[in-house]
């Protein structure tokens, strides 16, 4: 009998040792906006009973990696086009289960204060990587500087202008780097989280900035073999709540948008 009720307690603890795990994940996101969204995510996870380790990037390129890799469970920093992309090149298993925010896309300057100040043959430097690349020459097509191939839908390249009568000159330059390059250029278009890592305010500093109706709202992503761990619907829960609504609205005044 007392054989019986040591194996029953082992039984117990170790039930309790994989509930206790499957309790935690791993969530990896990008510096700035997004890993302070995850700092609030995880307190209110926290108080629903699930644990968050958060993993900070500081580039767009391994978060998929590292989830693709198993070195976390979920990651939140990218938007839908992005992952297409990254699955269509890297033949990833990633899919998306939720909307987090939309960062609107900016162009700024510190030569010109306006876009009538803008010359023929200026320079504008987008990201290098299709997805943000494509939505930098969208966003530069809806301001009426340039004309895109409309078959090239939301991943036009440069290659797929076919009206550039300023005769403008499209650099392409790592995302995250393309901050430190504003004062070599005329025109820099940046991805909100690494504008305001360099004290840029979309909505007080850009020449011009991409609408609210965007269809770049950031995603949670997983691995499509998980996709229905309970964990994650804790997750989601999270991040679409109220709390994390006011401090989006609150700490960003406009710069970043609830996108659920």
């Amino acid at each position: 009998m007392k054989k019986f009720f040591i194996l029953f307690v082992l039984a117990v603890t170790l039930i309790g040792v994989t509930e206790a795990e499957a309790a935690k994940i791993r969530l990896g996101v990008t510096s700035g906006p997004h890993e302070e969204i995850a700092e609030v995510v995880r307190k209110i996870a926290g108080e629903r009973g699930l644990e968050i380790e958060i993993v900070t990037f500081t580039d767009f390129v391994l978060p998929n990696a590292a989830l693709a890799d198993k070195e976390i469970d979920v990651n939140a920093f990218q938007h839908l086009p992005y992952l297409q992309n990254a699955v269509k090149d890297r033949g990833y298993k990633i899919v998306p289960v939720a909307n987090t925010v939309l960062l609107p896309m900016a162009a700024y300057s510190r030569r010109i204060e306006s876009l009538s100040g803008l010359k023929d043959g200026a320079t504008v430097t987008i990201p290098n990587d299709p997805s943000n690349g494509g939505r930098a020459l969208l966003l530069a097509a809806a301001q009426g500087l340039i004309e895109l191939d409309p078959a090239s839908g939301i991943l036009p390249s440069v290659t797929d202008i076919t009206k550039n009568d300023r005769k403008l000159k499209f650099i392409e330059l790592d995302a995250a780097q393309i901050p430190r390059a504003l004062e070599d250029t005329d025109v820099a278009v940046i991805n909100t989280n690494y504008a305001i890592e360099a004290g840029l305010a979309p909505t007080r500093d850009s020449l011009f900035i991409e609408s609210k109706d965007s269809p770049y709202v950031c995603i949670i992503a997983v691995r499509e073999e998980d996709r229905d761990r309970p964990e994650f619907k804790t997750l989601i829960e999270s991040y679409h709540n109220d709390e994390v609504r006011k401090f989006v609205d609150e700490r960003f005044k406009g710069s970043l948008v609830a996108g659920w």
